[in-house]
Order: structure tokens, then sequence, then C-alpha cells
């Protein structure tokens, strides 16, 4: 009789362990990063970060994910602006967004774009996660940010960003 209680105990346990190994979903993870815009584009003229000023921004955001490849990405954006030796809070980004996870750590994201300068517009960005650890990974990514709005003209700008997820 003690011997069925501990074979019955022991399945028990191996189930478990099996069970605690697999990844549930919905699937929580959370972010933080440093993103540095490049150029920006209009018909007017090409701006160049780092020349006139330096632009830096800090996303930070929480991804559910449905599945292995779908998810949904809620990001806020400050951005910081250094000119003529001031710095001041440039703007605030609301940037919701769908993920794609596209295999070997590739994962798309196509963003809604809402900024308090009063532009508006989409962020197709293309991340790639280069090292992963058990409570940690860290990833690259390229945002493509297309803006719209506030009497400016349409603009297009390619952006390089790297952060930390958990």
């Amino acid at each position: 009789m003690i011997q069925i209680r501990y074979a019955i105990l022991f399945a028990l346990l191996a189930l478990n362990t099996s069970v605690f190994s697999q990844t549930t979903y919905p699937k929580i993870t959370g972010y933080f990063g440093v993103v540095h815009p490049i150029a920006t584009f209009s018909k007017d003229e090409t701006t160049l970060n780092f020349r006139d000023y330096y632009v830096i921004g800090f996303p930070t955001g929480i991804n559910i994910w449905k599945s292995p490849k779908i998810g949904f990405s809620f990001e806020i954006v400050p951005t910081i602006k250094a000119e003529d030796g001031t710095s001041k809070m440039n703007s605030l980004l609301f940037h919701p967004g769908i993920l794609v996870a596209l295999g070997n750590g590739y994962t798309f994201a196509g963003r809604a774009a809402f900024e308090t300068n009063g532009r508006y517009g989409i962020t197709p960005v293309f991340n790639k996660t280069v090292i992963k650890n058990a409570n940690s990974s860290y990833y690259v990514a390229i945002p493509l940010p297309v803006r719209f709005g506030n009497e400016h003209p349409t603009t297009f700008a390619i952006g390089f960003q790297f952060g930390i997820a958990f």
C-alpha cells in the first residue's frame, strides 16, 4: 500500500514538472530600450540626428502574446531633444501595435503612432533578438516611422533601437 502511494506521488511530481516547463499563452513580456533616429526625409528637406541637434527616445512597453506567432504590444516612448546647449522632453509617443513572430528571433511590429506634438502615423519595426538568456533577452530593431499632421509635410525616418526584454 505504501509503495502505491509513493508511485502515485512520484507520477504527480513528474507530471507537474513537465507542465511547468511548457510556455502557456497568453504570455506577457515587458521591455525597455533606447532609440536613436538616424535620418528624417520629407519633400522639403532631409535632417540628420547628431548634426544640429540630438534626439533620443526611451521605448518602454508590454507585449501580450496570444500564441507563439501573434501578439499585441503597448508602447510609450518619451523623447528628449538636446539643441544649442539645452535639452527638453520633445514629445510623448503612444505606440500600440500588432506583433508577428517571423522565426529565428525576428519579429515584425506594425504600430499606430500618436505623438503629443500633434503628429500621427504608422511605424513598421523590424526586431531581432540577439542574445537570449533564461530570464531576459537583448534585442536590436530598425523602426521606420511615417508621420503626418500638425501642418508639417509627411515625413519618413529610419532609426536604430536596442534594449532588453524580460
